[in-house]
């Protein structure tokens, strides 16, 4: 029983290690190759297909079927995804790999109140309790009591609240699929394949909205053979592998624990920032992030009590 403890966690640590690194990629990619958010969004999800529909081809040719009722919301599923990794793109681009990847844990909190909107479930006082705790937590990290922050980085505040908004949609729709038992591989492959097909279009009309040849940065890394590498690795390291092992650890260790371990992702990325992009979080920013992870394991300890 121990040794299976034991490994449960060493999965889920290594899971959300391996996603820790997935602000930390982008930031590099944008800083040491100039390249566009939403070029290196179509990539990466784009690079997440192909190497789950490899992957499905060798060994597991059943995911690719899909019952046809279903096309409808994996269309609607596909453009949250899409929508989200632009946002949390440009949020990397705007704020840096730290300070992004803790704005965007305030998704659990938005969660809680898009399904007392939406789905009419009630919140308790322990779950009030924690999205107030996250919201201050996330103002801090943001900047927002400072109104100079809101004049100098109004962008980076904006895509930073949005991918928090949209990764909570993302998440109410994994809900949705899981309550379907739909196949959680199935449903990952064709989400990126659908949002590859919407950011090819965003990109396109982007370029039209500023009056670019069309498509004319899609190939901005050129012959650059480490800029692809290490876009690939993008796709296929932190996003497979972390999706991969995180739904594997949940076959050893409760679902609430292996959430909480998951919450450990911006503080590995905050570190990882500090020593490969000099990236340095302000006291303020850390009382913020603190705060944001308290109101995380709050509402996963209540979800905890309730199962």
């Amino acid at each position: 029983m121990n040794e299976r403890i034991t490994k449960g966690y060493s999965i889920a640590l290594l899971a959300t290690l391996l996603w820790s690194f997935t602000g930390i990629l982008i930031s590099y990619l944008n800083k040491n190759y100039s390249l566009p958010s939403l070029v290196l969004a179509f990539w990466r999800d784009l690079f997440v297909a192909l190497g789950l529909g490899l992957v499905f081809l060798l060994v597991s040719r059943r995911r690719f079927a899909m019952p046809r009722a279903e096309w409808g919301f994996l269309i609607l599923y596909g453009l949250v995804l899409a929508v989200f990794n632009s946002m949390w793109t440009f949020s990397v681009q705007f704020n840096g790999a730290a300070v992004a990847t803790v704005l965007a844990f305030s998704s659990p909190a938005m969660t809680a109140i898009l399904e007392s909107l939406f789905l009419k479930t009630r919140l308790n006082r322990i779950e009030w309790v924690s999205i107030g705790i996250s919201f201050i937590g996330t103002a801090l990290v943001a900047g927002a009591f400072n109104p100079q922050v809101w004049q100098l980085n109004l962008p980076g505040i904006t895509f930073g609240l949005l991918t928090g908004l949209f990764f909570a949609f993302y998440n109410l729709m994994g809900k949705r699929s899981a309550n379907q038992s739909l196949d959680s591989w199935s449903v990952l492959f064709y989400s990126f394949g659908i949002a590859t097909v919407f950011l090819f279009g965003f990109n396109l009309l982007f370029d039209g909205l500023q009056a670019k040849p069309l498509l004319g940065e899609l190939l901005w890394l050129g012959n650059s053979v480490p800029g692809w590498l290490i876009l690939f690795f993008l796709g296929v390291g932190p996003t497979v592998g972390g999706f991969g092992l995180y739904t594997l650890s949940m076959h050893y260790l409760p679902a609430t624990t292996s959430n909480l371990i998951a919450t450990l992702e911006p503080a590995l990325t905050a570190i990882w920032a500090y020593f490969i992009l000099s990236e340095v979080l302000t006291g303020e920013q850390l009382l913020g992030g603190g705060l944001i992870l308290a109101g995380v394991v709050l509402l996963r300890w209540n979800e905890g009590k309730s199962e």
